[in-house]
């Protein structure tokens, strides 16, 4: 089956491939350890109901396949595959060192190094998933390497290809309270996806409920992600990505001058402009030491706990 060859390869690259290790000074190891993969139909229509829910600029897949010159064809005959990227046991573990300094708390340096630098691995492990399709014969592309991909900051904060909301779509997991995707892996993950035309077979979603990993929906615990979050923008009402972002620029401004010296460049649309040679830092502080980092909580295996 393609899926299993596709994961096969995908495996072998997170393995080998250097761009998935640590600079040397951080211990060298590797950044991401094995990954998971979800399918979708392109036909599904949760990709539309994303325009309503996130923006009238999320594309949905037939519009990102356009988008990029591809050749038009029904949406029947297109799959999207979600790639989910868990950081290792190490930099989770450690992740949890946050920094504390006057009027800031700052993400653990072994994380932001790890982000920064898995941002260019995941770019690599897209090529290399497109040229394995090529390679069969297939055509494909992705969101992420695409010039219709931007952050969208005007009345709301979005992108205009949600990888989050596409590995729900591909069945991966829900989201949070924290707003990020609870996987069988933990929340502590990055994600990717690819369009294509080959035949792929569907990973069913498990749940329709949008929250339904998350303790605090599901059974009105945890909420540990809430106290993780120096600006309070996660509360039982819910998570304010407008309170979110500030607080993302504020650890940039703090962070970049602090590791501009290791940290590798990259380029980003905001708004469709197209801004060159930046450096992307995250905080992600909700995610580390809560019982979704590394699991989905609501798994049978787990639910003794609560």
């Amino acid at each position: 089956m393609l899926n299993n060859e596709l994961l096969s390869f995908l495996k072998e690259e997170f393995k080998n491939n250097t761009l998935n290790l640590l600079p040397e000074a951080y211990g060298g190891g590797k950044i991401f350890t094995d990954p998971l993969i979800g399918v979708a139909k392109a036909s599904d229509s949760i990709f539309q109901k994303y325009k309503e829910l996130l923006g009238t600029e999320h594309l949905n897949p037939l519009e990102m396949w356009l988008a990029n010159d591809q050749d038009y064809v029904s949406t029947s005959e297109l799959s999207v595959i979600s790639i989910v990227f868990p950081f290792t046991e190490k930099i989770r573990k450690e992740g949890n060192n946050f920094i504390s300094l006057p009027k800031i708390t700052l993400p653990a340096e072994i994380y932001t190094i790890a982000r920064n630098y898995g941002n260019e691995f995941k770019r690599e492990i897209v090529k290399k998933a497109i040229n394995f399709f090529e390679i069969e014969e297939y055509k494909a592309t992705s969101g992420l390497l695409s010039d219709a991909y931007s952050i969208i900051m005007k009345k709301k904060f979005y992108t205009t290809w949600s990888e989050r909301y596409i590995a729900f779509a591909a069945g991966l997991g829900t989201l949070g309270l924290h707003e990020g995707l609870i996987t069988d892996v933990g929340c502590n993950i990055r994600l990717a996806s690819i369009i294509t035309n080959a035949p792929l077979e569907v990973t069913s979603r498990k749940s329709d409920e949008p929250y339904a990993n998350c303790l605090y929906f599901a059974k009105g615990l945890c909420k540990e992600c809430a106290k993780k979050c120096p600006i309070n923008a996660i509360t039982d009402k819910g998570y304010n990505k407008i309170k979110c972002n500030k607080y993302r620029m504020k650890i940039a401004r703090k962070a970049i001058p602090r590791y501009s010296s290791i940290l590798k460049s990259e380029s980003r649309r905001v708004n469709w402009k197209l801004n060159e040679d930046t450096y992307i830092v995250g905080c992600e502080l909700c995610q580390f030491g809560v019982q979704c980092t590394d699991k989905n909580p609501m798994q049978r295996e787990f639910m003794d706990y609560f």
